[in-house]
């Protein structure tokens, strides 16, 4: 079952997030880094048929793929756990759910950014983004309404 946020909620959780988010963007840095190298290896062998392949350089690059590759999953789980939901990982971007006029929207933050300050269906994406104004705070909310104990 998906967890939705207040903004309030969610901007609690923000520095928490981000602190893991900066680790999953470095841990992906690190494997797209190593994963290349080992793809450059991988056609050097192709074309020269292994003579000339530098197996401990290799072994350490595999070694930090694979590393980074266990600790970036990890991050990516951590995030998860928190309730928010990476959306795009090269630019940092982050949604939460939420309620707004009664039907299920994002709260969209990206790296760089100081606060949660925009929203977007779940259909329109980061490109549909809008500034959260007065009126999305005051018909906002972090629970769908059949779910929302009485007053």
């Amino acid at each position: 079952m998906p967890r939705y946020f207040t903004l309030s909620e969610s901007e609690r959780l923000l520095p928490e997030v981000e602190i893991v988010l900066r680790e999953a963007v470095a841990h992906k840095s690190v494997y797209s880094a190593a994963d290349e190298k080992l793809e450059n290896a991988a056609r050097k062998i192709r074309e020269s048929g292994g003579a000339n392949l530098d197996r401990g350089a290799y072994l350490e690059s595999r070694a930090r793929r694979d590393s980074s590759a266990i600790a970036l999953k990890a991050a990516l789980e951590r995030i998860d756990q928190l309730g928010a939901q990476v959306k795009d990982l090269d630019i940092g971007l982050i949604d939460f759910l939420s309620i707004y006029q009664g039907r299920e929207v994002c709260l969209c933050w990206k790296l760089g950014e100081e606060r949660i300050a925009f929203w977007h269906s779940i259909d329109e994406g980061f490109r549909g983004r809008k500034p959260i104004d007065d009126e999305f705070r005051a018909a906002q909310s972090g629970a769908p309404e059949d779910d929302r104990a009485p007053n």
